[in-house]
């Protein structure tokens, strides 16, 4: 036990899920320095207070790690709020009452950009949840915005998981942009909308494709994320991810210079409230196998095994995948912008090229990261000339996957993300109606992953940005119809909040830093609104943080 009066701040009366080697479930801790110096019991840990240490009283509250979302794509997150919002509208007539409020205020000639017609997170039932059940016209946003150029800006479309997109420009817009009659979309997933009387365009644009391409492409004159955006966005998206108990994130897709560029700026002002471990998203400048390895080796080497940086921000790996596409190649058209992504679509690399970069990256100690179709078997062929082991080589968006390829997984050390929104809650019964109930059991198969060895880091996607949906479905296996898919691979409550702390420190390596309560580690923690070992399983998604504490600060506190 420490010297008595050395704590910052203690936590007593509480309900603490250590998740250490043993699985302790103690009453109290304390804090020094950023770090816990005593997990106990409140009589000793209290022994540890002086006249400076904050005390909280946990009130019988459940006390969990930090959590870590393994693929959070946090940046987006206080992005949302820097356009004004079409939340609430429930008609076009709301719609465009909105838009001429937003004119009001908007100097003549401006942009007026705004946030996709719908409900967030998920921006479903569009345009159905408008009492005209259909889209509002150019000349319907011409009448109460004749002076500015109008652009309803599309959704990720991961967000909803169903096509197509849709963004909506008025006239002067369409102007602004060169769209006409005449104009022909630059690929065949984009469909410009024409009115049936005069064949002119009617301001509506389709996508037929999750990631958008139009304002990467026929509206790429709209106003774009600034620097400052992205920085003040960021710090939005810090407090959001504080306020559900994330106190670290793991970004596998990969991160672009100008995301990283506000990631930085925020760890410079001492204003991060979440740990960020970064992989790397690389703009290959040619798809030659010769010039990928060669630039691999001259600049990459900084991205072996931890990379560069400190538990705040960290950045090393890198992410990649095959699919070299006429979309991404048009996407990739504005970089170094990256729009929603936050990562750059010229990552992607020709089959051949992306194992020669990676047997290369093998050989260095960089680890890769990807989702592509096939990854499996591609990241044997790279371990046939240049051996994984040990280096923690990450599957993303975990779906399908049948008994010997867990094996196969395990074999290899690989390390797992799990995306369970669109596996088990959006895509669960069309996955049950595709492959049957028993069948269904391969889909998303924690416990056969458990068992095996493998570890298995649980993530959100930013869809939504709270820890305890993922953890509610693998728990519950609960599909959007509210019946379990694969009920089999189901998870305990403790594994299911193991895999939202103590594998995400795995992904990082930083196992030895965070993601358990025991002395010595970072002191991440944060009180729950509810208790997760106990409450109904349909009430786990709703669970928020009432305190959440990054290194030994209160970052958030629900008031």
């Amino acid at each position: 036990m420490p010297p008595a009066n050395n704590a910052d701040l203690i936590i007593t009366n509480a309900k603490i899920a250590t998740l250490d080697p043993t699985d302790r479930i103690v009453s109290a801790l304390a804090v020094a320095d950023g770090r816990f110096v005593a997990v106990g019991g409140d009589t000793d840990v209290a022994a540890l207070a002086g006249d400076e240490t904050r005390r909280i009283d946990g009130g019988g509250k459940l006390v969990v790690p930090g959590l870590i979302d393994g693929h959070a794509h946090m940046d987006r997150e206080g992005l949302k709020d820097m356009l004004p919002t079409l939340s609430g509208c429930t008609s076009i007539k709301d719609v465009l009452r909105r838009i001429a409020e937003i004119a009001e205020r908007t100097p003549a000639g401006e942009w007026i950009v705004t946030m996709p017609i719908g409900e967030p997170p998920f921006y479903e039932g569009v345009p159905g949840n408008l009492a005209e059940n259909r889209f509002p016209t150019r000349q319907e946003l011409d009448s109460v915005a004749p002076d500015h150029p109008v652009y309803i800006r599309p959704i990720w479309g991961h967000w909803r998981n169903t096509l197509p997109l849709v963004s909506i420009a008025n006239t002067m817009a369409l102007a602004r942009a060169g769209i006409t009659r005449e104009t022909i979309p630059p690929v065949p997933s984009i469909q410009i909308d024409k009115e049936l009387t005069t064949g002119e365009p009617s301001g509506i644009l389709y996508e037929f494709t999750y990631k958008p391409i139009v304002e990467k492409t026929l509206m790429s004159c709209i106003p774009r994320f600034t620097i400052d955006d992205r920085i003040e966005g960021l710090r939005r998206s810090m407090a959001v991810y504080n306020s559900y108990g994330t106190t670290s994130v793991f970004e596998g897709h990969g991160i672009a210079g100008e995301v990283f560029a506000a990631y930085q700026h925020l760890r410079e002002e001492g204003a991060s409230t979440v740990r960020a471990a970064l992989m790397f998203s690389p703009a290959w400048p040619s798809t030659s196998a010769e010039d990928v390895r060669d630039m691999l080796v001259d600049w990459g080497r900084w991205l072996a095994r931890r990379g560069l940086g400190d538990d705040v921000l960290r950045m090393a790996g890198l992410y990649t995948e095959y699919e070299v596409s006429e979309e991404n190649r048009l996407r990739a058209l504005c970089g170094p912008y990256t729009g929603w992504a936050g990562f750059n679509f010229d990552s992607c690399l020709p089959k051949d090229v992306m194992v020669e970069m990676m047997v290369e990256a093998a050989r260095n100690g960089i680890r890769v990261g990807s989702f592509s179709p096939g990854i499996l078997d591609l990241y044997e062929e790279v371990h046939k000339r240049a051996p994984l082991d040990d280096q923690r080589w990450l599957i993303e968006h975990v779906g399908i996957f049948q008994p010997d390829e867990v094996k196969r997984i395990r074999d290899l050390g690989l390390v797992l993300q799990a995306y369970s929104t669109k596996w088990i809650e959006q895509d669960g019964e069309a996955l049950r109606a595709k492959m049957g109930d028993e069948e269904a059991e391969r889909v998303l198969p924690l416990r056969d992953l458990l068992d095996a060895g493998v570890h298995v880091s649980l993530a959100t996607d930013n869809v939504p940005p709270t820890m305890f949906v993922p953890i509610g479905h693998a728990v519950s296996r609960m599909t959007d119809a509210g019946k379990s898919i694969g009920p089999g691979q189901s998870l305990s409550r403790l594994e299911a909040l193991a895999c939202a702390s103590r594998e995400g420190a795995w992904l990082s390596f930083e196992e030895e830093q965070k993601g358990t309560i025991e002395i010595g580690k970072l002191a991440d923690v944060a009180i729950l609104s509810e208790d997760l070992l106990e409450v109904e399983a349909d009430r786990i998604p709703g669970i928020e943080a009432d305190l959440t504490v990054m290194g030994g600060e209160v970052v958030f506190e629900r008031t």
